[in-house]
């Protein structure tokens, strides 16, 4: 049987009263009179009721959690840093699964069944009206991995895909590659769109070099290794920045089942430095995306604007670093 309030302020030789203000965020109770409830609550094994808790101070500590990225791998190591860093800080996340979803109508209504009291928008390629939408609609909203710009309406945490870009092919023009493309995820993606756009501004002043690009369907390893199989169905290039790791990997495979050998016929670059791109047998050279600092960074924001809901947006930007493992050939 739970233990019950009247069993905890019998214990703690207090009134009931004394042992709700205990547990209510905000509520006037002396030092003393917290030390004894408390102690009194984990001699019983007493956990406040989160319903009642909200019904009380108006906020249920539920934190809506959103993407459309459940397919990529590496978004399980950023739903379990999420996860574990915001119970950690005595919230409650509740995933919303978007895949699906066209209209963020739909999704606010969703969010709004369950009384959240903010919103993480955990997605590189949701539209950003997702975020104005939630925003809109009266609640705190923090966008992890979306595009950041001089003046956000949301607070935005993530890198800066048109420099990541530039590295990219930096990265590889220092390999001595002098035919050279860019793979990159779906068109309607703002990543995919940043990305182009500093590898290809980086590649602008070396007439030297031949430049192609493509774009994948999705950030998925059958839409990279599909669209890999197709260009392998003329000349390749020499190497492939591919804008992301999963859709790297996807390239690989289908270089390995064609014949070629990488790096030493083909060189592939990806972006993210997922726990897979680690594995012996990829070993994939990468840029790494410091996702461990986005997620504490959204989360720090997400605790701040809950607190101060008249927080002016604001877009923290972190960088990318080439992590050397093997599938391009050596700088000089």
């Amino acid at each position: 049987m739970a233990v019950t309030l009247r069993e905890v302020a019998l214990r703690a030789g207090v009134s009931r009263s004394a042992v709700s203000r205990t547990f209510t965020e905000g509520a006037s109770v002396s030092a003393k009179t917290r030390a004894k409830v408390e102690k009194a609550a984990r001699e019983l094994g007493y956990s406040p009721n989160a319903l009642a808790s909200s019904l009380t101070t108006g906020r249920t500590k539920m934190v809506g959690m959103v993407s459309n990225n459940f397919h990529n791998p590496i978004f399980l190591e950023v739903f379990d840093l999420f996860t574990r860093g915001l119970q950690d800080r005595g919230l409650r996340p509740l995933l919303l699964n978007l895949t699906d979803e066209q209209v963020p109508e739909d999704s606010v209504r969703m969010l709004r069944q369950y009384s959240v009291d903010g919103v993480v928008v955990a997605s590189s390629t949701l539209p950003q009206d997702f975020s104005k939408a939630f925003k809109d609609a009266g609640m705190p909203v923090v966008h992890a991995f979306g595009r950041a710009s001089t003046a956000p309406e949301v607070h935005v945490v993530g890198i800066d895909n048109v420099a990541s870009g530039r590295l990219a092919a930096r990265t590889l023009l220092a390999r001595g590659y002098r035919d050279i493309a860019f793979l990159g995820g779906p068109t309607t993606a703002t990543t995919t769109q940043d990305r182009y756009t500093g590898f290809m501004a980086e590649l602008a002043s070396h007439s030297e070099v031949t430049v192609s690009h493509s774009f994948a369907g999705s950030y998925s390893f059958e839409a990279g290794r599909s669209e890999m199989i197709r260009l392998l169905e003329s000349r390749p290039a020499e190497a492939y920045f591919c804008g992301d790791d999963v859709l790297s990997i996807g390239a690989l495979s289908a270089i390995q089942d064609s014949g070629y050998s990488c790096p030493g016929d083909i060189g592939i670059l990806g972006l993210n430095d997922m726990e897979m791109a680690r594995w012996n047998n990829i070993n994939l050279t990468t840029l790494h995306q410091p996702i461990g600092e986005i997620v504490a960074s959204s989360i720090e924001l997400m605790v701040a604007t809950l607190e101060n809901r008249e927080m002016t947006p604001e877009a923290r930007v972190f960088s990318c670093s080439v992590v050397e493992r093997g599938t391009l050939r050596p700088a000089p």
